[in-house]
C-alpha cells in the first residue's frame, strides 16, 4: 500500500497545479558542459546590434557628431566598456569578500555575475576614451547611448527570466512564478513575483521610451542621459521593492536593498545634471 503523502507534498503538488514554473531552458544551443550559446549573451549581442544600427542611422542624420565609418569603432568601446564594467561592478558592489581572498573570480565569468550599475559606469568611461580620442563632446555620445542602452537593460532582464535567476519575493498574485532554483520557504519552493519581467517594462521599456522622447525633443547636451539617470533610477528603485534581495547581501535599515542604495547616487547626479544644463549647457548647431 503506498505511503500517504506528508502535508508538505500535498501543499507543494497544490502550489505545482496553480502557478506556473520556470524550467525555460537558458540555451539557445547547447554543445557540451559550459560551451554553447545562451540567451543571456544572446540579449547583450541583440542589444549591441541595435544600437549599432541607430547609431549609425542618427550619424548619416547629423544627430551624432561622428561618421557612420566610426561607429564599430565606437560599438567596441561601447561593448568592452559595458561587459567590464558590469562584471567589475558585480566584483566589487555584490561579491568583493571572495575577490579579495581570489582576485582571479574577477575572471571567472562562468561562475556568473553581472551589475546593471557597474556596467553603466563602464559605457561611461569607454565614451569618454573614446570622446577624448576623436575630440567629441562627450555629453552628446552619452546622450546617443542613454537613449538606446535601456532597450539593452529590457533584453538582459528577460534573459535573467528565462534564467529562472533574480526571482521575485514570495506572492500569491495570479501571476506568480515558481523558481526552482529560489530557496525554499518552509520546505516549499511557494510561488514568487516574476521580477525580471517588471524590471524589462520599467528600468527597460518605459525608460527607453522617455529616452527616445527625450533625445527626440532636445538638442541640449546633457538632457537625455539626466533623464535616462532619473528615469532608471526611481525604476529601479521601485521595481526592487518586488525583487528578492540578493543571498548573503545587507538589507540597510530594514528595507532597503544594496540596489536599490546604488540608484540613489544615480538619481542625485541626473538631477544635477538636468539643472546644468538646462541653464548653462549650449545647444549644438544644426
Amino acid at each position: 500500500m503506498p505511503a500517504k503523502p506528508s502535508i508538505k507534498d500535498t501543499i507543494f503538488f497544490s502550489i505545482q497545479r496553480h502557478y506556473w514554473v520556470d524550467n525555460l531552458n537558458p540555451w539557445i544551443v547547447h554543445f557540451y558542459g559550459g560551451f554553447g550559446i545562451r540567451w543571456y549573451g544572446a540579449s547583450y549581442v541583440a542589444g549591441f546590434l541595435i544600437a549599432a544600427w541607430m547609431f549609425s542611422r542618427w550619424a548619416r542624420r547629423g544627430r551624432l557628431p561622428l561618421s557612420a565609418d566610426q561607429v564599430p569603432t565606437l560599438m567596441l568601446y561601447l561593448s568592452a566598456g559595458v561587459i567590464v564594467g558590469g562584471r567589475v561592478g558585480y566584483c566589487i558592489f555584490y561579491d568583493l569578500h571572495d575577490v579579495m581572498h581570489d582576485p582571479l573570480e574577477v575572471f571567472a565569468v562562468w561562475h556568473g555575475g553581472m551589475a546593471s550599475h557597474g556596467g553603466i559606469l563602464g559605457l561611461v568611461l569607454a565614451l569618454w576614451l573614446f570622446a577624448t580620442r576623436f575630440r567629441i563632446d562627450p555629453l552628446r555620445l552619452l546622450d546617443a547611448a542613454a537613449a538606446v542602452g535601456p532597450l539593452g537593460i529590457a533584453l538582459g532582464r528577460i534573459a535573467n527570466f528565462i534564467n529562472g535567476e533574480l526571482w521575485g519575493r514570495p506572492t500569491t498574485v495570479v501571476w506568480a512564478v515558481i523558481f526552482p532554483e529560489a530557496p525554499l520557504i518552509g520546505g516549499v519552493n511557494v510561488p514568487r513575483h516574476p521580477s525580471q519581467i517588471y524590471a524589462a517594462l520599467i528600468e527597460g521599456l518605459m525608460v527607453f521610451f522617455i529616452a527616445q522622447w527625450t533625445y527626440a525633443k532636445t538638442k541640449r547636451p546633457g538632457l537625455t542621459t539626466a533623464a535616462v539617470c532619473v528615469a532608471y533610477g526611481v525604476g529601479r528603485f521601485i521595481d526592487e521593492f518586488w525583487r528578492e534581495p540578493d543571498l548573503g547581501q545587507p538589507v540597510y535599515w530594514g528595507w532597503m536593498s544594496k540596489g536599490q542604495l546604488l540608484t540613489i547616487p544615480m538619481i542625485a547626479f541626473g538631477i544635477i545634471l538636468f539643472i546644468r544644463q538646462f541653464k548653462h549647457g549650449a545647444v549644438p548647431k544644426g
